[in-house]
């Protein structure tokens, strides 16, 4: 049986762990090194690192904290923000970074990623994809820290994303973002269904029960969470507890 994994998210601004509602209103979520640390030692399966304003401010990731965070985990860690060359992760993998995620850099040259995936291999590489359902009832691709609206369906470019190489792909609702009301089963159970890699779900997780909805529903491999996290909404060890107690297959 597939063992779930659950994924507490840092989105780094300025140096500090931050979080907000549909990707705004952002407020202080704590020091995150501190909370790296925190997520471990709790029995988080991964750790993801978000530098959220570094493609917006024309910059690289901040690679002197993602190395401190580095030094304090012993499990895999993703890394992204501002990653526009393949020249651009090397400096990331030195600092410690298990893997790393693209988002705008590979909307605008999709090449990226089947470059990316060629000089690191697939599984070193995530996508993440900032989505919204719009009032036609599509899906919609956003980029930019979910600034800038694209015309390109998220459907469309999740099978592209697979096809161009990468390993893995980071939904994320904005719609259901920080909302703490359930993660967006619809978009991301098709996915899984028709894509061949692992999804991450990501955006809207408020209880345990959201954390069971979505594997349960969506056979998603992964769940991703900031807020109920860094502000002990849900511990952990707790949430491994009771989805186990759900026959969710999760490592204790």
């Amino acid at each position: 049986m597939l063992t779930r994994r659950i994924i507490p998210c840092l989105d780094i601004k300025d140096g500090h762990t931050v979080k907000g509602v549909n990707f705004v209103d952002l407020i202080h979520a704590g020091d995150p090194v501190e909370l790296a640390e925190a997520y471990v030692q709790q029995g988080a399966d991964e750790l993801v690192f978000l530098d959220i304003t570094a493609t917006v401010e024309k910059r690289k990731t901040l690679v002197a904290l993602v190395k401190k965070i580095a030094a304090a985990i012993n499990i895999p860690f993703t890394v992204g923000g501002g990653i526009q060359h393949v020249d651009d992760v090397a400096a990331l993998l030195e600092a410690g970074a298990d893997k790393i995620s693209i988002n705008s850099a590979a909307v605008k040259r999709p090449e990226l990623i089947n470059e990316l995936a060629t000089e690191f291999g697939s599984q070193f590489v995530v996508v993440a994809v900032d989505t919204k359902q719009e009032e036609d009832g599509e899906w919609y691709v956003y980029t930019h820290g979910g600034r800038t609206k694209t015309d390109i369906k998220t459907k469309a470019w999740a099978k592209e994303i697979e096809e161009r190489g990468a390993g893995e792909i980071l939904l994320t609702s904005m719609n259901h973002d920080g909302t703490q009301e359930g993660f967006a089963i619809d978009i991301t159970g098709y996915l899984v269904k028709h894509l061949g890699i692992p999804i991450i779900a990501s955006g809207g997780a408020g209880t345990k029960e959201h954390f069971l909805e979505v594997f349960d529903r969506s056979l998603v491999s992964a769940a991703l969470a900031a807020s109920v996290f860094h502000f002990n909404k849900i511990q952990i060890p707790e949430l491994k507890r009771y989805l186990r107690d759900k026959h969710i297959a999760v490592r204790l």
